[in-house]
């Protein structure tokens, strides 16, 4: 076995000198790439668990390529079970893009399988496997890709900066431990000292009217993380924030961070104290430059920042959402300096409009539902839908929050012979716990928990691409997409069905232009993964719409994306928080 290590022992070379310098893993001109996938030994903080590694580390070494190049990597699988690498957010044939089940078979123990692909973008990226709890155990790895022409910005040093999660519980354990209790990891729930707080607050009735209508629908507003720092220990580069992830640089440069975010659970805030971030690229995609203090980034998701540190120490700090931990860093003149570390910010409460239970921007309606592509275009409420209680997100069936919405009938559109509009949800079956009354737009929020400390945080409102997208024509059908699960059975879902419900492909014709509309009935944040093509996310930019492979939807937020269905093939769509995936919030998506 080897020994990995978030405090000692083994670790990548970017996690320790400037790209720059790293010996990386590089395919330029075509020449190919070996990676190896097995088991190893992993210290972390001084204990010792079983990791899925790629050549030996965690996170796998860097893998760096060159637009207008053909990538070739030749994947050896040392495991006893399939494996897979997905190249996350790369534009590529389907049988390369590496989700067995749907375009390739997977990596079976003891073979090679070699991905060859053109390279047809640039920017950071990353790669993961698609195979089971892998990603969950270390199986991640960062990928950049260098452009062709200059990029629209300028730097002096460059440094990944990777988060992760870490359990020394196996991901099967993980997983029962929610399906008995979905709160088991949470210590942060509401107290009694806290009632008589906000009853001093509030009055009396309305901290117990607000109590009582939380407990009606058997939901928790501390509810911000399934799994917390109760079992996990949280990564910078694969180091422990004990042991101090350092990224050296020499006064007066502009240094570029590339952050990437292969938790398998965890959103993360990230900040450095006293140094602006100028936002310059999401998912890999060149964006006009913003100026923030602090960013949420999500499972899957990317930001390339830079910064212009003085001569001194600074922290880089990824705080959890919930707020149970932390990630951290350096950035450091030299070796062997730290900053202070921020006080612990307190745990966030959700509110109602988490629960979609705002007036303004009510969306309601069915699933997967041709409706007018107008953006904003509201559908017509199901027959089977509950309103009342004064307009809140409505539980069913005998007044229990967790009969949720159900199973619907929906062949999908653009089959032959389906009907152009779907049946609404049917709020009888057990899929959902609840129905978000009145999602709205988001955009230009930045997240529960964020936004109330002086300082700016980055949002979708934001992010204007800096070239105008090359399709430029209106869609020309919407299709609808509820985000739903039970908290009480752990189950996730898309309309109410699990991927096991739901068998039949979310069709897109091809070379067509639609919207996808994004409605998030859950309080939980969800970051919607599409392989294969890109997302326009419709934030007001126009022509300078962004360009994202991951989208994150808020709680009881009504979120729209342009698509050109420019990919053949069948191509995945799913939850990024990967026990959400593995209970169900995946679709296939057939692009004929």
């Amino acid at each position: 076995m080897g020994l990995l290590a978030g405090s000692a022992g083994i670790a990548p070379a970017y996690a320790q000198v400037p790209i720059a310098t790293v010996p990386a893993s590089a395919s330029l001109g075509g020449s190919p790439i070996d990676l190896v996938i097995e088991k190893v030994a992993l210290q972390v903080d001084g204990r010792i668990g079983g990791a899925v590694a790629m050549n030996r580390m965690v996170p796998g070494p860097l893998i760096r390529l060159r637009e207008g190049d053909d990538a070739i990597l030749r994947v050896t699988n040392r495991l006893s079970e399939i494996s897979s690498i997905h190249w996350h957010g790369l534009i590529l044939p389907p049988d390369m893009d590496g989700v067995p089940g749907v375009s390739f078979p997977g990596i079976r123990p003891g073979e090679t399988f070699v991905y060859r692909f053109p390279v047809r973008q640039s920017g950071t990226y990353w790669c993961h496997s698609h195979s089971g709890g892998q990603e969950l155990l270390g199986l991640y790895a960062p990928l950049i890709i260098d452009p062709i022409r200059p990029e629209p910005f300028r730097f002096d040093r460059d440094h990944v900066v990777m988060l992760s999660d870490w359990s020394f519980e196996q991901p099967e354990q993980i997983l029962a431990n929610l399906k008995k209790q979905a709160g088991y990891y949470n210590y942060q729930k509401r107290t009694v000292g806290e009632f008589f707080r906000d009853a001093r607050r509030d009055g009396v009735g309305a901290a117990i009217g607000d109590r009582m209508q939380w407990g009606q629908m058997l939901m928790d507003p501390t509810d911000f993380a399934d799994v917390t720092r109760a079992t996990y220990t949280y990564l910078m580069n694969g180091q422990t924030p004990t042991a101090n992830w350092t990224g050296l640089f020499r006064p007066g440069e502009a240094v570029r961070l590339r952050f990437i975010d292969a938790g398998a659970m965890t959103i993360f805030d990230v900040r450095i104290p006293d140094l602006k971030m100028t936002v310059v690229q999401v998912d890999g995609q060149n964006v006009q430059p913003v100026n923030v203090d602090e960013l949420r980034i999500g499972p899957g998701q990317t930001y390339d920042v830079v910064v212009r540190p003085g001569n001194r120490a600074y922290t880089v700090f990824a705080e959890t959402s919930d707020r149970s931990g932390h990630a951290r860093g350096t950035l450091a003149p030299q070796p062997g300096m730290s900053a202070a570390i921020p006080l612990r910010r307190p745990r966030p409460i959700r509110t109602m409009a988490d629960m979609g239970m705002e007036m303004a921007g009510m969306a309601m309606g069915g699933a997967l539902k041709e409706t007018s592509a107008r953006p904003g275009a509201q559908a017509a409420m199901g027959s089977g839908s509950h309103a009342g209680h004064g307009g809140m997100a409505m539980p069913a069936a005998g007044g229990s929050a967790m009969a949720g919405m159900g199973d619907r009938a929906v062949s999908g559109p653009g089959l032959p012979g389906s009907p152009a509009v779907a049946h609404g949800p049917d709020t009888h079956g057990v899929g959902n716990s609840s129905v978000a009354m009145m999602a709205r737009s988001r955009l230009d929020e930045p997240g529960a928990g964020l936004g109330s400390d002086g300082w700016r945080v980055l949002t979708y409102a934001d992010l204007r691409s800096v070239v105008p997208q090359a399709d430029r024509r209106e869609p020309s059908r919407a299709v609808e997409l509820h985000l739903t699960g039970n908290m009480e059975r752990y189950s996730w879902s898309f309309d109410g069905k699990k991927y096991s419900e739901a068998p039949t492909p979310i069709r897109f014709r091809y070379g067509e232009r639609l919207r996808l509309v994004l409605v998030n009935d859950t309080m939980m944040e969800h970051p919607i993964h599409l392989h294969g093509m890109w997302m326009e996310l419709e934030n007001g930019g126009g022509p300078n719409q962004p360009r994202l492979h991951t989208v994150a939807v808020k709680p009881g937020e009504r979120l729209t994306v342009a698509i050109t269905a420019d990919a053949p093939g069948r191509w995945a769509m799913h939850c990024h928080l990967l026990l959400h995936m593995e209970m169900g919030m995946f679709r296939v998506v057939e692009v004929a």
